[in-house]
């Protein structure tokens, strides 16, 4: 296991769900908040500032935007856009930001009032506008990001026998791990039968094998290892890290493997670490059936094996892999970019000992994997706590 240079030390998170009397702005200032009282810091201690672009607002340089609002004189700052992994990106940048001296304390933020702003029906919309799709081959013909994602599905069923029980187990174990969340959108338990019950949005997806859509922030510190020492919360250290991009559109890939396969490969490889060693891993879950097919991808199954792996309780707190353990996407909170990035805390949160009922048993070692676009660019962390 490689020695870590960097740590994260503070986290924090807005209220999530439908959140009406707060703006993208103030809900990014609220986690940001939290995150420096977690550390014990000042926004006077930050000296560099990651975040992401936000959908519901027009911002001119949203990095300079967020910095202005929240009063950071940063020696670094970046806009992120790597989609719904630039939570995981976020971490690393500011990591190597540190490592080569250009600051030494940095803010990630990340969220807005996708909710609020609009409606679902709205965003979804919008993100299918937003270049998902190819404009020449796949626009014309009107597809939705469900409708992407419902390609992967149909095909890993045509080629694995995967079915639609299994991808609705990982729909109803994340919504077991929200009931246990007090912050989580989506609380109430849900039941296999619901799910294939529940409206059909693209087959043979249904409306709950899809990422809810929310307002929310969230945000991390992170510091050098060094100066971590001297901080009040138990550091949690980036121990390896690794990206992956096989296509840019849908139609370009063999819709079964992904990205996700070069970004794990390259994480495990950079801490000196496997995917047994892992404790837990809080994977992307945008739709049910990609939590499957990076299960698969990052080497925790072999391919085609992913919806065995799934069922039985498997990813489930106590199981024998606990997944996405603070109910994702799915049923957690999904604001838009900022979206990926609860994963990040829910691991800081998880290795720290500090989650309450949905705690993972010993937990040391832990893989963040964020996914953006249509199974398009990836981004895996390896994050250790302090008796890693």
């Amino acid at each position: 296991m490689r020695e870590s240079t960097a740590a994260i030390v503070g986290i924090g998170e807005s209220r999530v769900g439908r959140v009406t009397d707060r703006s993208a702005l103030q809900l990014q200032t609220d986690a940001a908040q939290a995150a420096l009282a977690d550390a014990g810091l000042k926004m006077a201690d930050i000296d560099g500032l990651l975040t992401t672009p936000v959908r519901v607002e027009h911002w001119n340089m949203p990095c300079g935007v967020v910095a202005h609002h929240l009063g950071v004189r940063a020696k670094y700052l970046s806009t992120v856009d790597i989609a719904g992994a630039s939570g995981c990106g976020m971490i690393h940048q500011a990591a190597m930001a540190i490592a080569t001296g250009q600051c030494t304390t940095v803010l990630c933020v990340a969220g807005q009032n996708l909710l609020s702003h609009s409606t679902r029906a709205t965003a979804v919309k919008s993100m299918a506008e937003g270049g998902s799709a190819h404009p020449q081959f796949e626009v014309p013909y009107g597809p939705l990001v469900p409708s992407l994602y419902a390609l992967v599905a149909q095909r890993h069923m045509h080629e694995y026998g995967t079915t639609r029980e299994q991808m609705a187990e990982v729909a109803v174990t994340l919504r077991h791990h929200a009931s246990l969340n007090p912050n989580a959108h989506k609380r109430e338990p849900i039941t296999i039968n619901d799910v294939l019950n529940s409206k059909k949005i693209a087959s043979p997806l249904h409306i709950l094998d899809c990422a809810i859509v929310s307002d929310g922030a969230a945000a991390a510190i992170v510091t050098s290892t060094e100066r971590a020492r001297d901080l009040k919360m138990k550091p949690v250290h980036l121990l390896g890290q690794g990206y992956g991009c096989r296509h840019s559109h849908i139609g370009d890939t063999e819709l079964t493997t992904t990205g996700a396969v070069d970004a794990g490969a390259a994480a495990f490889k950079s801490a000196g670490l496997t995917p047994a060693d892992m404790d837990f891993a809080q994977i992307y879950d945008c739709f049910t059936i990609t939590v499957i097919v990076e299960l698969e991808d990052l080497g925790f199954c072999k391919k085609g094996e992913g919806g065995a792996f799934v069922a039985g309780g498997r990813i489930g707190i106590g199981g024998e892999l606990p997944v996405t353990t603070h109910g994702g996407l799915l049923s957690a909170g999904h604001p838009g970019l900022g979206g990926g990035f609860f994963h990040v805390i829910e691991a800081v949160r998880q290795l720290r000992g500090e989650a309450g009922e949905r705690q993972v048993q010993d937990a040391k070692l832990a893989l963040v994997h964020g996914n953006g676009g249509v199974i398009s660019i990836h981004c895996t962390l390896i994050l250790g706590g302090v008796a890693a």
